[in-house]
């Protein structure tokens, strides 16, 4: 080949050099953002934080996580904006934040149905204590044990002595299969020995409609949503779920008092974060929050629903998570409950 011939050909391919230079160039420049951020995590948050709820607007999870994002925006100066994705018991939201950035710019305000799920569901795709970097445990709300006034049960020994003369004639409402409320009445019915009959609805409110219309007749439920109904007459709380009073009901007795032991169980709520987010992400909101149940407009938000929050550490909200796990799946399996 001629000399002149070589020197068309590194002509012809000189265009292409140019162009894979430009290209790699401009990747690396894109890449500097990312790894900006990735470098100075001191600097967080720098941007708006999206916090998902894995149930619809207005439940009791959303209301606690709005109090949430709100302290945090006050805190941090950045906006932390509520994002709901309901479906699947939670699990969508769930998946969704496990595979997400862990930058700290997308959390998971988690509940209690999340540690169900690990076993309630054979083919959930997310690990609880794996996928996931805890960062607080932001409240407790108890459940509250209530019945149709037409039943003759003024406490809950009464309602066991009642159900198990009338196997056929006692039913219990939930607001859908495999929840804390489900999860609540199965492991009564392994405390006692009850046979009774478990019927599911979608929600809490149109479970409470026929409680009070006699069509179940008794349940667990949420103290803020059971409640107004207690104290309007049509309910009578028997008991509530934890194993201190709440300050809601102070002359109420817990499940414990009332002779059924063990018996813990509370509707919990609080902010997780992807596997991987810095230490120092998770320690500023951590401490956010904690400062956060201090202030008078929480302490007083809190009392409206019942809820119950104490100052912890990631690592005291991971052992409770782990616990949660593992409480549950014997409820779980028990009960027979399972969703695909």
């Amino acid at each position: 080949m001629s000399p002149f011939s070589r020197s068309r050909i590194a002509a012809a391919c000189l265009p292409s050099r140019r162009n894979l230079l430009a290209a790699t160039l401009l990747g690396a420049a894109a890449l500097l953002p990312l790894a900006s951020q990735a470098a100075d995590p001191k600097k967080y948050p720098e941007r708006t934080v999206r916090v998902v709820v894995g149930f619809s607007a207005g439940g009791t999870t959303d209301v606690v996580a709005r109090i949430m994002a709100k302290e945090l925006t006050a805190e941090l100066g950045q906006s932390f904006v509520v994002d709901n994705k309901p479906g699947a018991g939670s699990n969508i939201a769930t998946e969704q934040v496990a595979r997400a950035e862990n930058d700290g710019y997308t959390l998971l305000f988690v509940a209690v149905t999340s540690a169900i799920n690990q076993t309630l569901y054979p083919k959930v795709r997310f690990d609880l204590e794996k996928d996931f970097a805890p960062v607080a445990l932001g409240a407790k709300v108890p459940n509250v044990l209530v019945v149709n006034p037409s039943v003759p049960a003024n406490n809950v020994q009464e309602l066991i002595a009642f159900a198990k003369a009338n196997p056929d004639k006692v039913s219990y409402a939930s607001s859908g299969s495999g929840t804390s409320i489900h999860m609540a009445g199965e492991l009564f019915k392994l405390r006692t020995g009850l046979k009774t009959q478990h019927i599911p609805y979608k929600g809490s409110a149109p479970a409470l409609t026929d409680l009070m219309a006699g069509q179940v007749q008794f349940m667990f439920d949420n103290m803020p949503s059971a409640w107004p109904h207690v104290k309007a007459g049509k309910l009578k709380a028997l008991a509530v779920t934890t194993t201190k009073r709440s300050p809601t009901a102070p002359d109420l007795p817990t499940m414990e008092e009332s002779g059924i032991k063990p018996f813990d169980v509370s509707s919990w709520f609080g902010l997780i974060a992807p596997a991987g987010t810095p230490p120092e992400v998770v320690a500023k909101l951590n401490a956010a929050m904690n400062r956060a149940f201090d202030k008078p407009q929480v302490k007083e938000a809190y009392e409206k629903l019942g809820a119950v929050a104490e100052k912890n550490t990631p690592e005291q909200f991971g052992a409770f998570i782990k616990s949660e796990v593992a409480a549950w799946a014997p409820v779980v399996k028990s009960s027979g409950a399972t969703v695909d």
